[in-house]
């Protein structure tokens, strides 16, 4: 990227320092460009080989928190980044990549609520576990356990989610099921961020069909879809592009957490999801459940 910038100020310049008031606008523009070059830098956590979701539930509909009591909102400086998950009074649950590079003291979870900005109790993060093996190179490991503060109070909304036992690929739920996905996505492609939680039922699809879809694209992918062993999503009847560390449910069990995939539900591009059941044996490691 920084090799463009350079030949697109070299092409600019060529141009502008034909007169002198456009020498001004030259160096002003070369600032501008080294401006953009030092945020990218050092402002910027997310590799851009990783083809993410954005946070998009297209198709889904409104949902209330009293029906999905285990739903929170991950903020950051404030603002909803991410979904996660209550999974005991100590615990939440949510993707490595919502916390990687991020400060704890900028975290914090609202739990209650099926408002985005609003509603439930706010809950300072005292510690971010993200698995030891993430790397935003690639995409396998995207989990991280998030230790409150103050404990969750149990009420008609706000309530822990089952997780799976421990099991191998294809052994925690069977092909097509039938999977409850929420989060605060656009309701439409360039929507804003809706106020009121959304939730889509979706199906699961063989995982065979997933590997062969993303093993097409990059080894990057068919390691982790070989190592992670993910959860995929038939996506050719619905559009769904999730809000990133959120919680995929069936029966009262969160079996995967939103990680990534290709495109705006790209047809012959499943959703793919971290299997919970993949790391039960690291959650209970590091809280116990």
């Amino acid at each position: 990227m920084e090799l463009s910038l350079r030949y697109f100020v070299y092409k600019c310049e060529g141009f502008l320092k034909k007169t002198a008031a456009a020498r001004y606008i030259s160096t002003m523009l070369r600032f501008f460009i080294f401006s953009c070059l030092v945020v990218c830098a050092f402002g910027g956590v997310t590799n851009l080989r990783r083809p993410r979701f954005d946070g998009r539930i297209v198709g889904g509909e409104g949902a209330r928190i009293e029906d999905y009591p285990h739903q929170l909102s991950l903020l950051h400086n404030g603002f909803h980044l991410c979904g996660a998950s209550v999974i005991s009074e100590n615990f939440a649950m949510t993707a490595a990549h919502c916390t990687d590079g991020r400060y704890v003291s900028d975290m914090k979870v609202r739990a209650g609520s099926d408002q985005i900005n609003s509603g439930g109790t706010v809950h300072d993060i005292e510690e971010v576990i993200q698995n030891e093996k993430y790397s935003n190179q690639q995409l396998d490991y995207d989990i991280s356990l998030l230790r409150v503060s103050q404990p969750f109070v149990y009420s008609s909304t706000v309530q822990p989610i089952g997780l799976p036992p421990p099991a191998g690929p294809g052994e925690d739920i069977p092909d097509n099921s039938a999977v409850d996905v929420s989060g605060w996505g656009s309701t439409y492609e360039g929507g804003a961020l809706p106020e009121q939680l959304q939730h889509v039922i979706v199906h699961t699809v063989n995982m065979a069909e997933c590997e062969k879809s993303y093993g097409r694209l990059s080894d990057v992918y068919e390691k982790t879809l070989n190592l992670t062993c993910p959860i995929c999503l038939i996506i050719t009847t619905f559009a769904f592009q999730g809000d990133s560390g959120g919680p995929l449910i069936s029966g009262g069990i969160q079996y995967g957490i939103v990680s990534f995939g290709y495109g705006c539900a790209t047809a012959g591009y499943p959703g793919v999801y971290a299997r919970v059941a993949a790391f039960r044996d690291w959650i209970k490691q590091h809280s116990g459940l």
